[in-house]
């Protein structure tokens, strides 16, 4: 297997404007935050993203306050405890900022159709719920077996997804922990994968995310923070406390940005 190693910026390069960027990780769990501020730093960062996140939490909130994101997919976008996601409570609440409607069955049967390979996955959720109302994409189906009529929820295919990872091996082999979200889902879903890892170690005994579905492996500890990556680290409040209080409103997230880029 080569050797797929690559340095942040490279990563980051390689999203293109009006990509579909998923990114891994659980609400304050193991986001891909040092990737997240590489991407805002580039010299001519993209635009006109669609984030795609199971749980969307601070590394989303950076994007969306940066200006990146046209379209937000996820089923949930905030910092837990900490309370709303600031920048993009600001930019949705302005109509800035466009959301699709999403639950956790929507993305998990979107994702498991593009595994298989195929357009829709029919399933029972969303059925008598007003959902379909707010979601035009997603048709209804009749079972040809039972004459049940299904939802049939279309295939998300990511562009490029970006998985922080516990370890990695230089030719992608990487382990994520036990708290997984659909990072599993989310490698072999896109048509790109990157890794960011805390550690790269000469060969990994157990992957979660084996080296076939991955194009390039990034060393970046503490990569994760100030989000929580166990056992390695736990999350850092502070900073999280901190950004809720200095954040509300465009004028305040560049202060912040440059306020983190000199230091």
């Amino acid at each position: 297997m080569p050797d797929k190693r690559i340095s942040l910026s490279e990563a980051a390069a390689r999203v293109r404007p009006g990509d579909t960027l998923a990114l891994g990780g659980m609400t304050l769990y193991r986001r891909p935050v040092a990737f997240v501020r590489q991407l805002i730093h580039l010299p001519q960062p993209p635009g006109e993203l669609t984030l795609l996140a199971f749980t969307a939490g601070l590394e989303s909130d950076l994007l969306v306050g940066a200006g990146l994101i046209r379209r937000v997919r996820s089923c949930y976008f905030g910092l837990e405890i900490f309370g709303l996601a600031p920048m993009f409570t600001y930019h949705a609440n302005r109509g800035e900022v466009e959301i699709v409607e999403e639950t956790e069955a929507s993305l998990a049967f979107g994702l498991r159709a593009q595994m298989a390979g195929v357009g829709f996955m029919p399933a029972r959720a969303w059925l008598g719920t007003d959902l379909p109302k707010l979601r035009p994409d997603v048709r209804t189906v009749e079972d040809p077996y039972t004459g049940e009529s299904l939802i049939a929820f279309p295939a998300i295919r990511p562009d490029v997804a970006v998985i922080h990872a516990i370890q990695a091996d230089p030719e992608g082999n990487a382990s994520i922990g036990k708290n997984k979200g659909i990072d599993e889902e989310l490698a072999v879903a896109a048509q790109h994968v990157i890794i960011t890892t805390e550690e790269i170690v000469p060969q990994l005994q157990h992957a979660d995310l084996p080296a076939p579905l991955v194009d390039a492996v990034v060393l970046a500890p503490q990569g994760a923070a100030p989000t929580s990556c166990h056992p390695l680290y736990p999350l850092n409040g502070e900073a999280i406390l901190d950004y809720c209080e200095r954040v509300s409103d465009p004028q305040s997230f560049q202060q912040y940005l440059d306020n983190f880029q000199a230091a």
